[in-house]
């Protein structure tokens, strides 16, 4: 299945509804802070099934208490697609219940 670059404009209108995310180099990305070490690293384990279920992954990184998600769709040249959006929607709903800022 092939999955198509999304416009500027379309990626403007998803960011609107994603607050706290934005694009830097091309990929779309976040940084969250966290109240410990023990909860970033679960916040990372959590962000890893989801990337599982979705099929798509991103370069996560995890600092003591930061974790930091930058995310592009390789099939599509390193464009943001909705594939992008969607993991970002899944994480910025389960972020808050870890505690996430």
């Amino acid at each position: 299945m092939a999955v198509e670059p999304l416009s500027q404009q379309e990626i403007e209108d998803r960011l609107a509804e994603l607050p706290g995310w934005s694009v830097d180099g091309g990929r779309l990305t976040r940084t969250y802070r966290l109240g410990s070490h023990f909860a970033a690293t679960a916040l990372v384990v959590h962000v890893a099934q989801v990337q599982d279920a979705l099929d798509h992954h991103s370069d996560l990184t995890l600092g003591y208490d930061i974790v930091t998600l930058a995310v592009h769709t390789h099939s599509a040249g390193g464009a943001l697609t909705e594939r992008d959006f969607e993991l970002a929607r899944r994480v910025a709903a389960l972020a808050p219940g870890h505690g996430a800022e």
